[in-house]
């Protein structure tokens, strides 16, 4: 029997293909590992982000025994992000697990640069004190006989770290304050 070089070499590949996987014991069971997640026994709450008018999903995992955020993610299956989030929804997880969070008001009196904790009613004492001078102050009734009702020497500027309830209500309070320069530029 007479063989062709290109039979040769496509007897030695099976053969050497065979042998390979007797010798290596690849056709033998194996059990798959899989490593244990974090968020493994955790308990998944779906949400809506509160960043952008947008509302994306959100999955919010929580330790059913700790009671405290494990993790925050994109909800898959929720048809407007389809999982993904942007900067700021990626971030969510900072709101509840960052240590250096500031949670206590600080103040520094004019002309010093140190920074003093105080509380929170004597912070919203303090602030509600100037807007009610300041409104009082310049508030516009009437401009050449025409009543306008304004204030011009506040102004109100929303930016990305306030939620869509907080934008409402503060536009709400702005304008019944009279404030008309009243601005949110969610992407600052």
């Amino acid at each position: 029997m007479k063989i062709k070089r290109r039979q040769f070499l496509k007897l030695m590949g099976a053969s050497t293909a065979m042998f390979a996987l007797w010798e290596f014991n690849f056709l033998a069971e194996v059990e798959a590992v899989v490593p244990s997640l974090r968020i493994q026994y955790a308990v998944a709450t779906p949400g809506i982000c509160p960043y952008c008018s947008v509302g994306c999903g959100i999955t919010v995992h929580t330790d059913p025994v700790a009671l405290n955020v494990i993790n925050i993610e994109g909800d898959a299956d929720h048809p407007i992000n389809r999982g993904s989030l942007c900067s700021k929804g990626s971030s969510l997880f900072q709101l509840v697990g960052n240590t250096q969070r500031v949670t206590t008001p600080l103040y520094r009196a004019p002309g010093t640069n140190t920074w003093q904790v105080k509380t929170w009613d004597w912070t919203l004492d303090q602030i509600a004190t100037k807007v009610y001078n300041t409104r009082n102050t310049y508030f516009e009734t009437a401009l050449d006989g025409i009543t306008v009702n304004r204030l011009d020497a506040i102004a109100c500027l929303g930016g990305a770290a306030l939620d869509n309830e907080e934008d409402y209500l503060l536009s709400k309070m702005m304008r019944g304050l009279g404030v008309n320069y009243l601005e949110h530029q969610a992407r600052l």
